[in-house]
């Protein structure tokens, strides 16, 4: 709704999860339709959530972190856990990842549109979508980021056989989506993409020789394409490391020393830009983002904070190569195997690019965890069959005592 300001009075969040936890009330506590399940990535999410909120308190401004607990986390707690217990048919993974599909393109083609008319563009050069109404999309490093989270999708959409429709919207998606990071001239943004791609390429090239040779290719040629070294900060024109880079560097070492000054519970949800001048080396007359996921996890919210947050994402992790390996072998519906491959996709191109771009409490990581805890427990009774081996054929030995005609011997 970001994306297109004409929408912001219609409070499209709001509006969407009210319903969204009704039905869930609904259907848990009136027909008992649907069963609550609970895994260790859940558990997971619910020991860091707990961090976060307990952390409120000792944040340096505990307004600023009490308003995005209240106005963002607190909902995303919410829909984290309505989207894993709501998904449960293949019909529903379907609907999903054509919605997660679908936005992420109807972003794109503002983005591109916003490119071609010069409208919201930062160094002159690089694309935003919301800037002027402080959108997380009017960053371009957080849009490029964003915008890998559809394509994940888009790609398995496009690669998955058994669905002509799903293959044509998934390889249109892929093309605007890619575009669209393309105009942010990210470097993160190609990072996303490439990961994107390995992780489906690994499962459909045999050889890892002929993968990495194209990968690099890739590298090389969407840095090009994107005209990452035309930009103003980070560009071809800036010797030694460029500003962009050492912007960078001060932005992690403030999130060190923040970490090293609050251990136990870090600045607090959303203090880092506005504690950045008190910790960074060199102050430059602005605030910074952190520009990585998992340093602004320790910045605000500590050491506890972060090494919760890495379990969260590794159980995640796992949880989806072994779901995606599990659908694939019984040849499970298309919109669940669609799915499967898209969260490993998309959860690679999340730890790749999220390694120089802050997304450590926005929506796209938790939606990937919730739809993969709900694919895990649709797989449940295939992972099941799995672990039973059939019994192995018992060979009995039947003595037989031969008669003296048969041994060649005659009785005396």
């Amino acid at each position: 709704h970001e994306a297109i300001p004409a929408l912001l009075p219609l409070r499209i969040p709001q509006l969407l999860a009210i319903p969204t936890l009704v039905v869930l009330i609904w259907h848990i506590g009136v027909k008992q339709s649907i069963k609550p399940f609970w895994g260790k990535e859940l558990t997971a999410f619910a020991v860091f959530f707990s961090l976060v909120t307990v952390g409120m308190p000792f944040a340096t401004a505990p307004d600023i972190a009490i308003n995005t607990w209240t106005s963002s986390y607190s909902k995303i707690a919410i829909m984290t856990l309505s989207i894993a217990w709501l998904l449960r048919k293949p019909g529903d993974f379907q609907l999903a990842s054509w919605m997660i599909v679908g936005s992420g393109t109807i972003v794109a083609w503002i983005a591109i549109s916003n490119r071609l008319a010069g409208i919201g563009l930062v160094e002159g050069t690089r694309v935003t979508v919301g800037r002027e109404i402080g959108s997380v999309l009017g960053d371009p490093n957080d849009l490029s980021l964003v915008l890998t989270f559809p394509l994940s999708f888009a790609v398995s959409m496009a690669v998955t056989r058994g669905g002509g429709i799903n293959r044509l919207i998934g390889a249109i998606a892929v093309i605007a989506i890619i575009w669209a990071i393309m105009c942010t001239q990210s470097r993160g943004g190609i990072l996303g993409i490439l990961a994107v791609f390995a992780v489906v390429g690994l499962k459909l090239v045999k050889s890892k020789l002929v993968l990495g040779t194209v990968g690099a290719i890739a590298m090389v040629g969407l840095t090009a394409v994107a005209g990452i070294s035309d930009r103003s900060s980070g560009g071809a024109a800036e010797e030694g490391i460029d500003e962009s880079a050492m912007g960078r560097i001060w932005a992690w070492t403030a999130a060190f020393n923040m970490a090293m000054a609050k251990p136990l519970t870090g600045v607090g949800l959303s203090n880092f830009i506005p504690n950045f001048w008190l910790y960074t080396p060199h102050w430059t007359g602005f605030n910074k983002a952190v520009h990585s996921t998992w340093l602004g996890v320790l910045a605000e919210t500590g050491w506890p904070g972060l090494i919760a947050f890495v379990t969260m994402v590794i159980l995640t992790i796992r949880l989806a190569i072994r779901t995606s390996r599990i659908l694939a072998e019984v040849d499970a519906p298309v919109p669940v195997r669609v799915s499967a491959l898209a969260l490993v996709s998309g959860l690679a191109a999340f730890c790749t690019s999220g390694t120089f771009l802050t997304q450590g409490f926005t929506w796209p990581f938790y939606i990937l965890l919730a739809i993969t805890s709900a694919v895990s427990n649709y797989a449940k009774p295939f992972a099941k069959s799995e672990g039973e081996h059939p019994q192995r054929p018992q060979i009995r030995i039947k003595q037989r005592v031969l008669r003296p005609s048969e041994t060649g011997t005659q009785n005396a």
